[in-house]
């Protein structure tokens, strides 16, 4: 199970330029959907990438469904050369996404997110219209499920 609150509060005190993004950022503007993993959209910039290693690290970051033993190197060089992992952590999964389909990398999406506390952590989240769009544009069934009740959500909050 995720320690989302352990998660968001690491990367809180590192630091770190991140927006909530996905299952938790839909569970935020109301859905009712469960999520597994918390997945963020991060800055890329070099200084951001060494304040991620350095919050991470304490939980041992290993790439999500690599066999046991495979080598990896948590460090700023792999995640300057990556740009989306899927990790799993002794806090749980979480994804680090440096862009999304349909909406680009941390500063194109930062002007569409809002403020938030999450698990009592203030942090940016994306807001309901960029959920949306990056959901549909990432066209999996269960993205596309989401973005019905999203969007009936978004409906309900125009009344």
């Amino acid at each position: 199970m995720t320690d989302y609150a352990g998660l968001l509060r690491a990367l809180h005190q590192g630091s770190v330029e991140f927006i909530v993004v996905g299952g938790v950022a839909a569970a935020a503007h109301g859905s009712a959907r469960l999520t597994q993993d918390l997945d963020i959209a991060y800055a890329r910039a070099g200084d951001n990438l060494r304040r991620l290693v350095v919050a991470l690290a304490p939980y041992r970051p290993y790439l999500r469904g690599a066999p046991p033993g495979l080598p990896f190197q948590w460090d700023e060089a792999t995640l300057a050369r990556g740009l989306n992992f899927t990790l799993t952590t002794a806090l749980g999964d979480i994804d680090l996404l440096g862009e999304l389909t349909g909406g680009g990398g941390f500063e194109a999406l930062l002007p569409h997110t809002v403020a938030l506390e999450l698990f009592g952590v203030a942090c940016r989240c994306l807001d309901l219209e960029w959920l949306i769009r990056v959901k549909r544009a990432a066209g999996r069934p269960r993205d596309l499920e989401a973005v019905a009740e999203l969007e009936a959500l978004r409906e309900e909050r125009g009344r």
